[in-house]
C-alpha cells in the first residue's frame, strides 16, 4: 500500500480515538454537572423547610401558573389596543 495512504490511515484512527475519549469526557462532565444541578435544587428545597408532598404540590402549582400565563409578545398585544 502506498505510505502516504497508511500515513492518513493511521491517522484517521488516532483520529478516531481521541474523538471517542473527549466524548468519554464530555458525558461525564455532563453527568457531573446535572450532579450538582440536582444538590443545588435539592438544598434550595429543603430550605424552605418543605415536605417531598409539599414541594410537589408546589410546583405542580406554578407549572399550571405558568401555563395560563400569556406569552410576553401576547402581553404587549393587549396592551397596544
Amino acid at each position: 500500500m502506498n505510505p502516504k495512504i497508511e500515513k492518513l490511515a493511521k491517522d484517521i484512527e488516532k483520529t478516531k480515538a481521541k474523538i471517542a475519549e473527549q466524548q468519554a469526557r464530555l458525558r461525564d462532565l455532563e453527568k457531573q454537572k446535572t450532579e450538582l444541578e440536582n444538590t443545588d435544587f435539592v438544598a434550595v428545597a429543603r430550605s424552605y423547610q418543605l415536605t417531598p408532598q409539599e414541594l410537589a404540590e408546589f410546583l405542580k402549582t406554578r407549572q399550571m401558573a405558568s401555563a395560563q400565563e400569556p406569552l410576553p409578545q401576547e402581553q404587549e398585544e393587549v396592551h397596544e389596543d
